[in-house]
């Protein structure tokens, strides 16, 4: 996740998803940020080399949090209300295959306890690297299974399949007809494989209309978004709106012509006097009024997010070339493809971290002006 947090928010705008699960953050810490465009990560780390999930949310959908386990650094879930109805995203990351057995059974451990934990009548959808291969057919497993997956199953893959039968899940995934490209989640030199799952109850797969692997991004080197479209059975009720506060354009008095059009209109409204009125509250009142006349309002609508308020043009249009480059390398898959996107890598980041350092420098500039000291003490 490090330096790519607007870069993923931007490819889920683009690409119409509502919620992420992520693997592999490697950010310490248990919190939630914004990311930019109006998402927000919860995620949680022991390690800053190693491991870390996250949830990816529309800030639409935070609001409706309810709660949050970070169980470890591989399994962690979140519960949100959304109309009435109780669903919970899990987030995992399973061992690799050179990891300790005792690693792998405390990750399945944690993941049997988070999903028994949860109520029978709750929506349930798991996004979870597996590393492991639950194979194409499904001969012996149809409860849990379609025939879609790909290639040949192995021991990681038959324990996701043994947890699907346990909790009474399916994997989505392997549902849905797709040309092997979009089944294909992990690709890396000349492998292509299958290892990042989908699961959701077997009584709400009905709910599922579509799921397929997103080919085209670069977020990830060599994992790919997997994306299911999920449709709520739910009664939609009005909602009424949040009144949103709109402010004074006060900081226009700066400007002499506002300046004196403000004092015209205020001596006007004041019916013509020079000296203030001895009751306040009607003056102050008076003045609230001709401000908004004479000034306007703000729209109320939210900033620019904190974070991410240095994104300008030159970062977005590496990232469009970098993007580009990977759809290239994708199809030929030549050296010099691969050299290309690999340069271009660089080159965003490179661009990153001289934007965040053009924004921050323009800052402690202004701040040193008396313009900028207004603005510290405001603040």
């Amino acid at each position: 996740m490090t330096g790519k947090g607007r870069e993923l928010a931007d490819m889920m705008e683009r690409r119409k998803v509502d919620i992420l699960c992520v693997q592999e953050t490697r950010w310490k810490g248990s919190k939630a940020r914004s990311i930019g465009e109006g998402f927000k990560l919860f995620y949680y780390g022991v390690d800053s080399k190693r491991n870390g999930v996250g949830v990816v949310l529309k800030e639409e959908f935070g609001r409706n949090v309810l709660e949050v386990k970070r169980v470890s650094d591989r399994v962690m879930s979140l519960k949100l209300e959304i109309e009435e109805v109780m669903l919970n995203v899990v987030s995992g990351y399973a061992p690799q295959l050179g990891c300790e057995l005792e690693e792998k059974e405390r990750f399945w451990s944690e993941l049997d306890e988070v999903i028994e934990s949860i109520p029978t009548g709750e929506r349930v959808v798991i996004g979870v690297d597996f590393n492991g291969h639950v194979g194409e057919g499904n001969t012996g497993d149809e409860e849990v299974m379609g025939r879609f997956g790909v290639k040949e199953r192995n021991l990681e893959g038959q324990m996701v399949v043994d947890f699907a039968k346990r909790m009474d899940m399916a994997v989505v995934n392997t549902y849905f007809q797709k040309r092997e490209e979009h089944r294909v989640t992990y690709k890396s030199g000349g492998r292509s494989t299958q290892v990042d799952y989908i699961l959701c109850r077997r009584g709400n797969l009905k709910e599922i209309s579509d799921c397929k692997v997103v080919v085209g991004e670069s977020v990830a080197r060599q994992h790919r978004m997997v994306v299911c479209r999920m449709i709520l059975m739910v009664c939609k009720q009005k909602r009424s709106k949040i009144a949103v506060e709109k402010k004074t354009k006060w900081w226009k008095l700066k400007k002499k012509e506002c300046c004196e059009d403000f004092r015209q209109q205020l001596r006007q409204a004041l019916g013509g006097q020079v000296v203030l009125p001895d009751d306040w509250e009607t003056t102050a009142e008076v003045i609230r009024v001709t401000g908004r006349k004479v000034l306007g309002v703000s729209s109320g609508r939210k900033k620019e997010d904190k974070e991410t308020w240095w994104w300008n043009e030159e970062v977005q249009d590496s990232i469009q070339r970098k993007r580009l480059a990977k759809k290239k390398w994708d199809m030929d898959r030549s050296e010099e493809s691969r050299q290309e996107y690999k340069e271009l890598q660089r080159r965003v980041k490179r661009e990153v971290s001289k934007a965040k350092q053009e924004a921050y420098d323009e800052l402690y500039t202004t701040l040193d002006t008396r313009e900028g000291q207004r603005l510290v003490q405001v603040s």
